[in-house]
């Protein structure tokens, strides 16, 4: 209880330490500090400061360090296991693309030699067989019998899942029956060539095949040597061919056809060298029945056959790169200019046409021919040799005017 002479607000400055009470705050905190605590205080809260700066510090280099292995590992997984790492997303990863399956018809595809895993993905991607490379190189490092899968063309479904296309390159079945067409006019190692780039068998396994020509029926009549004896035709080529299996199939095509025509044994070498130098010159058919009679009508007069394809195939080099020298050269069994009589063995695989222009040919008194016009082939024949002059200054003035 105050007395009326005390001014009202004495009481409120004679009781500060009820402040606290209204404020929330401690009497204490209000209070100045001394000095040295002061300072105190301050070295603390710059130490904590400190400590914070260098906390931050230490976080960023790990995240840093995180960051580098994570791309190091990304790296390795793509560039070698093929695997896809997705740092997004909150950090989760998702699966490589594929196709659910089964798939639907149909492709075909051809698996080189020497193909990676990576290298199949890329062409079953190429043919819309599988979705991703990425899922096929996955599927093909989770298959343990992969590395077997061969060299062919398969037949495929559309849309597979990877690891079902792994499969079905692994199963004999899916190989594809190949068509091997052989032309006429081809020699023995054109034709061994043409063997290795359609049916991907090693070049090396065709020629230890053709050293040894008994492995794939070749006729004693040929004496040793399979040139002319490859008929050309389209064969079909089963998945599990081989070199012997492919060369039998030609030469048993050969003995077939002269079989058909009648011709015996003991002539079949001789057709067949007859219609080779028919094949390597003569450039339209109905050319060939009138070289065959040309070519009786030289051997019966005792002349060379004068066939510089022959000369060029003795020589091993195209017709092109006949020279003077080469033409004179009587070491060579095939210089036809030079040597009477027929080559040792025919210069190409001829073909039915072929064959069946030196079984029947034309009737007449032709010794010479000469093609006087290299687009069309265009062939001029002559009787005597004044008649074939002409003919050759024809073709010599159609090559200069067409820059021959």
């Amino acid at each position: 209880m105050t007395n009326g002479n005390t001014p009202r607000w004495a009481t409120t400055q004679q009781r500060p330490e009820n402040l606290h009470e209204l404020f929330g705050g401690d009497p204490a905190a209000s209070a100045p500090a001394p000095v040295e605590s002061r300072r105190a205080r301050n070295r603390g809260a710059a130490r904590k400061a400190r400590e914070r700066k260098q906390r931050r510090r230490r976080s960023v280099l790990v995240l840093l360090l995180v960051l580098v292995l994570l791309g190091g590992a990304g790296y390795v997984g793509v560039a070698v296991l093929g695997i896809d790492f997705d740092l997004g997303g909150g950090g989760s990863s998702s699966s490589v693309e594929d196709y659910p399956g089964p798939g639907h018809p149909s492709a075909q595809v051809t698996i080189p030699a020497g193909a990676t895993g990576a290298d199949m993905g890329a062409v079953l991607v190429e043919a819309g067989v599988v979705a991703t490379q990425k899922a096929f190189t996955k599927a093909f490092a989770a298959n343990p019998d992969a590395a077997s899968i061969q060299p062919g063309t398969y037949n495929m479904l559309l849309e597979m899942k990877a690891s079902d296309a792994v499969v079905a390159l692994l199963d004999p079945a899916s190989r594809a029956t190949m068509k091997l067409t052989i032309a006429e006019g081809l020699t023995a190692a054109q034709i061994s060539a043409k063997i290795t780039e359609i049916t991907l068998i090693p070049a090396e396994e065709v020629s230890a095949a053709l050293a040894d020509p008994t492995q794939f029926g070749l006729p004693a009549e040929a004496g040793g040597h399979v040139e002319g004896w490859l008929f050309p035709s389209t064969y079909d080529v089963e998945p599990d061919a081989t070199a012997v299996s492919i060369l039998q199939q030609m030469v048993a095509k050969t003995v077939e056809v002269l079989n058909s025509k009648g011709v015996t044994n003991d002539q079949w070498e001789t057709v067949l060298i007859k219609a080779s130098l028919i094949e390597r010159e003569a450039k339209r058919d109905e050319d060939r029945p009138i070289m065959a009679r040309a070519i009786e009508n030289r051997l019966d007069r005792e002349m060379t056959l004068g066939i510089d394809a022959a000369v060029a195939y003795g020589a091993g080099i195209s017709g092109t790169e006949l020279t003077t020298d080469i033409l004179n050269d009587t070491s060579n069994p095939y210089n036809l200019r030079k040597l009477l009589g027929l080559p040792p063995t025919p210069i190409a695989s001829p073909g039915e046409k072929s064959i069946d222009a030196v079984l029947s040919p034309a009737d007449g008194d032709w010794l010479f021919w000469c093609t006087v016009n290299l687009d069309t082939g265009e062939t001029k024949f002559a009787t005597t040799l004044a008649e074939h002059n002409e003919n050759v200054a024809e073709m010599d003035a159609w090559i200069a005017a067409n820059g021959g």
